[in-house]
């Protein structure tokens, strides 16, 4: 154990009993795992006049990136938001089938399916996905999606593999039973075919792109084995853990790993009901070794005002964030949280694309004001 040191006015109890006209700052490096301290300002740290630079907190209204028609090309669709050289992150909306089979030579491909229902059909077979569904399709898998209504994905493109944590002294079943999890069944692939009676598959591989045309439709699988398979989850049944007189870090809701980067789930679930003192509301911190991005799917997102599902917001490294004024009063009366969102935490800097640009609220680095 080691040893931690006081000075001044603090609680015993991290995030619990914090003295009234005082402010808790969580100061930790490598995400919520490494060196912390625990800092108790007289003023929130996020009650700045302007932001000027680099480091100014941004959010993206997301529904607003395909204002023209949809094409039928399913790349075109595609938009990326935020980029390194760990991650990609996009939002892809469909309307159509795709009118060509694809690869991802590139990474692996995480779905998060934020509205519609349709059907995806890959290497492995054919699953059917809805809203609320996570669909990983690891790196050099054909596939082809086939929506039966509108459907809008958040898509992050990862470079190296993507896994699930380590569920240590939680067991094998805590977040979700391995058994939960949805594989493909090996169907009959729809046959899309060019002008000229070929089938064109499209590989990404070093943000380029390779055209290859075959004379028969390049998903043939008869039949697999193995454990690297593309499979899905809805957020519906991942069991998120909590404590009721502590409000646990993000890295508890930790759903999937990568190189440099982790996507957590944040879902309903009962607030720190057991302590009329915890905190209710994520604690103001600066996350300085990580950015931070949240995408909200649905529900009432109680930590922030103005914030609506399809928008998606980016906490630079070293740059202060937390609940906002209205949401640390309201938490007070609420028994448990509503809100599915989704997290990526990057340990690079992540770079803002023209697209994302375009549909930026221009004010939100202001909405923290007390």
């Amino acid at each position: 154990m080691e040893i931690s040191y006081t000075r001044g006015v603090v609680t015993k109890q991290a995030h619990v009993g914090i003295p009234d006209g005082l402010f808790e700052e969580e100061y930790g490096r490598s995400g919520f795992f490494g060196g912390y301290a625990h800092i108790y300002r007289k003023k929130p740290p996020v009650n700045w006049l302007r932001i000027e630079g680099p480091l100014k907190p941004r959010s993206f209204q997301l529904k607003n990136l395909h204002k023209e028609e949809l094409s039928s090309d399913y790349l075109s669709n595609r938009k990326e938001i935020l980029y390194n050289q760990d991650v990609r992150l996009h939002f892809c909306k469909l309307e159509e089938s795709m009118t060509y089979y694809f690869r991802n030579g590139d990474g692996d491909d995480l779905y998060f399916v934020h509205e519609g229902e349709g059907k995806l059909y890959t290497d492995f077979g054919c699953l059917s996905y809805e809203a609320g569904d996570y669909v990983l399709i690891p790196k050099g898998i054909v596939y082809l999606f086939t929506p039966s209504s509108k459907s809008e994905m958040f898509l992050i493109e990862s470079a190296t593999e993507l896994r699930l944590p380590q569920k240590g002294m939680l067991g094998h079943h805590a977040l979700f039973d391995p058994s939960m999890i949805t594989l493909p069944e090996i169907k009959e692939v729809p046959e899309v075919r060019e002008p000229d009676g070929s089938f064109k598959l499209i590989i990404k591989r070093n943000q380029e792109f390779t055209r290859v045309y075959y004379p028969f439709c390049p998903i043939t699988t008869a039949g697999w084995k193995g454990n690297c398979f593309v499979w899905k989850i809805n957020v519906r049944d991942i069991r998120p853990i909590h404590s009721e007189r502590y409000h646990l870090p993000p890295s508890a809701h930790t759903t999937f790993l990568a190189d440099n980067f982790v996507v957590c789930s944040f879902l309903p679930r009962p607030l720190e009901v057991g302590d009329p003192t915890a905190l209710k509301v994520p604690f103001y911190h600066s996350n300085i070794d990580y950015d931070e991005v949240l995408f909200y799917h649905s529900g009432d997102f109680f930590s922030r005002s103005d914030i609506r599902p399809g928008m998606l917001t980016l906490h630079p490294q070293g740059i202060h964030h937390g609940p906002h004024e209205k949401a640390i009063e309201r938490s007070k009366t609420l028994q448990r949280t509503d809100e599915v969102a989704i997290m990526v935490d990057t340990k690079n800097t992540l770079k803002v694309s023209l697209h994302a640009q375009k549909v930026e609220n221009p004010d939100y680095s202001q909405s923290w004001r007390h």
